[in-house]
């Protein structure tokens, strides 16, 4: 792992999107490839006209289920994937890690109406690069595409702030187990790790002592 990712921010209309390491602004010759996963025919008909406007962005399919997202980002590869969580057939999650077979280089932002801890546990640990709730206003859309493009990580604040609560709550058991069992604490995934300084980032620099420094190796 690297260095503690820098924050940025993409606000509006009360929704604050905290950002990891990386930049958007680099520059490409060639339009960001996207794709559109959700069940509702209506929420992609407004993510299509908003992309559409956007002379840097390319959609280059769209997709109602899970399966079928699969296909589709194997055929066309594209750059970032919009997807819900919540669909028929294959979940956003199932398909997530099908898409890390067929195109591991497609970075997906899980834009859902869900705020179950579980799903954004899930959905980190499938490779997500993004979870973001559909509250965010659609002309902030094209900005996520260009931020996750460009190596960012993206996470509502309420989300983030449920995702550290989840990792205090590990560490204290973890602490507990091992004072009974007295064995070495299991280290957290890079990925979760990336996650975890994410949120971090977005809280004062004491934030560390929610969980203890013994149980993460920063």
């Amino acid at each position: 792992m690297g260095g503690d990712p820098a924050v940025s921010t993409v606000s509006g209309a009360g929704t604050d999107l905290q950002a990891g390491a990386g930049s958007a602004d680099s520059p490409s010759s060639d339009p960001i490839r996207a794709l559109i996963v959700d069940d509702h025919a209506l929420f992609r008909r407004g993510l299509e006209m908003v992309l559409a406007a956007e002379d840097d962005i390319e959609l280059v399919g769209e997709a109602s289920d899970g399966k079928e997202a699969v296909a589709k980002a194997g055929e066309a590869l594209p750059d970032v994937i919009l997807m819900d969580i919540r669909m028929p057939k294959s979940s956003g999650i199932q398909a997530c890690r099908a898409m890390k077979e067929v195109a591991p280089s497609s970075k997906i932002v899980m834009l859902t109406i869900s705020d179950e801890e579980e799903d954004l546990f899930e959905a980190i640990r499938a490779g997500a690069s993004g979870y973001l709730l559909k509250d965010i206003p659609l002309d902030e859309v094209a900005d996520v595409v260009r931020a996750v493009h460009g190596g960012q990580s993206l996470i509502n604040p309420s989300m983030a702030a449920k995702l550290l609560t989840e990792f205090a709550a590990l560490a204290k058991r973890d602490g507990e187990e091992r004072s009974e069992q007295q064995v070495p604490a299991p280290k957290l995934t890079d990925r979760e790790m990336q996650v975890l300084k994410l949120v971090g980032a977005r809280f004062p620099p004491d934030w560390r002592r929610v969980i203890p420094v013994t149980h993460i190796p920063i």
